[in-house]
């Protein structure tokens, strides 16, 4: 009952006029993300997190962060939405966890059939974001309870689970994935020591003391990245866009999805729980398991309704599930999420156990706003596809101003600091070398986010055994951590070596 009672005030919390218009803005501009070819969530989500600290500048601090995530929130799921809609009418993936899509949603278009393909991924998104969110109201309370019984050896363990699990699974190549991942965790101990005090890798720059900013390195990485990669190699989608006819789909067509629904959604959900799984393996595995099961498998890959309903309902059943690790344990599970956790600690709001105890408006709030955004992106797709297909057709020329704009003045407005201004050209030079080269970004960002718990976390464990590694393997939860974590990088790299074809996360 208590879960009724703390989701009850988190809709309390989510129904204020302020928090129902982030959500809505956060959804809209979701939708345009995924459905802009190239932006993705993670490079919408830390486009927008300067924006939403202007906008929520006045306010007391925990209602701004309430608010800032909400909207945040909105943008990462309303992708998952978006994203199908260029796979569908352009056979181009708006962000990577559609993908799968393509190989059906554009065979329909073809056959004049976009209008129910369309409205079959946005019932079908609606549908695993209400199961994710049952799952996230159920899951989370319980979690954080046993989370709360961890010391600083198993959140050491569990962080480097983090990062092993989106290393192994991020991008072409283990051996990239992993030099990312150190990278990442090398950024982080720029700045001052926090117990000794002592300056490392500032070279007298007082601009360093306070280390790398996270919101530059992500606006960097992620959004001039991209602008680089637009400009240099002269993009634009000219492929031939399908017409949208009837948006209704048939009595037949909902019969046929309605099982690839139930089905995408829960697998969806237990896959995105898995840190490093991320949405796009949801997708491809839900694909793979109804065509496994199909009386008829020869029609995938030919315009069968299954093809679009089960990867879309589980990237956004993903989506959720990815949540419960950010929210109860503070492990982000990708990249988009990592992104998340960094604007939630902007904020001084710790995701975690304590998070739940600390911050339940926050953590509730949060949690009920998913819920009215699902419903609100439903009404937004349904009737607005063909407006949303418009979208597709923005040209660059446009879309390039405006996104440096929003990321040169986000990011000083924020800092109020000319180096940071620097630093962001250098990370966006960084991002797009990085990129090109096939290096994935995800495991820079996380190693940046989770470097500094790492540290803490060690040193707290060495000092309570008196230096005695062996700390983390005597604790049972630490070692079962640590033994999963070598698994979930040894395995893959066994499966490459016996010329295996290992499926390969790139929600970089």
């Amino acid at each position: 009952m208590d879960t009724v009672h703390y989701l009850l005030e988190g809709f309390g919390t989510a129904l204020l006029p302020i928090n129902i218009l982030f959500a809505f803005i956060g959804v809209l501009i979701g939708t345009a993300v995924g459905v802009l070819p190239g932006i993705g969530p993670m490079s919408g989500v830390a486009l927008l997190i300067p924006v939403t600290a202007s906008m929520t500048g006045g306010m007391d601090p925990a209602a701004a962060a309430t608010s800032s995530i909400i909207l945040l929130a909105g943008v990462y799921y309303g992708a998952m939405y978006g994203g199908s809609t260029t796979s569908i009418l352009l056979n181009t993936p708006g962000e990577s966890s559609s993908v799968v899509t393509t190989l059906d949603g554009y065979q329909m278009a073809k056959q004049g059939r976009a209008g129910s393909a369309l409205a079959i991924a946005a019932i079908g998104s609606f549908c695993a974001g209400i199961v994710s969110l049952i799952g996230l109201a159920l899951l989370a309370k319980p979690l954080s309870e046993v989370a709360l019984k961890f010391g600083p050896a198993e959140y050491f363990s569990l962080m480097l689970l983090g990062l092993a699990a989106v290393s192994g699974l991020a991008g072409n190549s283990m051996t990239k994935a992993g030099i990312m991942t150190i990278f990442g965790l090398l950024l982080s101990t720029i700045g001052l020591d926090n117990v000794s005090g002592v300056a490392r890798f500032t070279y007298n720059i007082p601009a360093l003391y306070g280390g790398l900013e996270f919101l530059t390195v992500a606006v960097g990485l992620f959004a001039l990245g991209e602008v680089f990669k637009t400009i240099l190699h002269k993009e634009s989608h000219d492929g031939n866009l399908a017409k949208v006819g009837k948006i209704l789909p048939s009595k037949q067509e909902l019969k046929e999805s309605s099982g690839p629904i139930a089905r995408g959604s829960l697998l969806g959900f237990f896959v995105g729980v898995l840190p490093g799984a991320g949405a796009t393996l949801a997708s491809f595995f839900s694909y793979i398991m109804e065509k496994k099961i199909s009386k008829t498998p020869e029609k995938f890959g030919k315009g069968t309704i299954a093809g679009v309903a089960a990867p879309e309902s589980a990237n956004n059943a993903a989506s959720g599930g990815a949540m419960i690790p950010l929210l109860t344990l503070g492990i982000p599970g990708s990249g988009t999420t990592a992104i998340l956790m960094g604007a939630l600690i902007m904020y001084n709001i710790q995701p975690g156990p304590l998070l739940f105890q600390d911050h339940p408006g926050v953590a509730w709030g949060l949690i009920a706003s998913m819920f009215i955004g699902n419903v609100m992106l439903l009404i937004l797709n349904m009737p607005l596809v063909k407006v949303f297909a418009k979208i597709i057709e923005t040209p660059p020329k446009y879309l390039i101003p405006i996104i440096i704009a929003i990321s040169v003045f986000g990011v000083y407005a924020v800092q109020v600091n000319t180096f940071d201004l620097i630093l962001l050209i250098i990370c966006g030079l960084a991002g797009y070398y990085l990129a090109s080269n096939d290096f994935p970004l995800a495991p820079l960002v996380l190693g940046l986010v989770l470097g500094p718990m790492i540290e803490n976390n060690m040193r707290r464990a060495l000092t309570a055994s008196n230096g005695d590694f062996m700390v983390f393997l005597e604790k049972p939860i630490s070692l079962a951590f640590i033994v999963i974590a070598v698994l979930w990088i040894v395995i893959p790299f066994v499966l490459k070596l016996k010329g295996k074809k290992v499926l390969i996360n790139e929600e970089a």
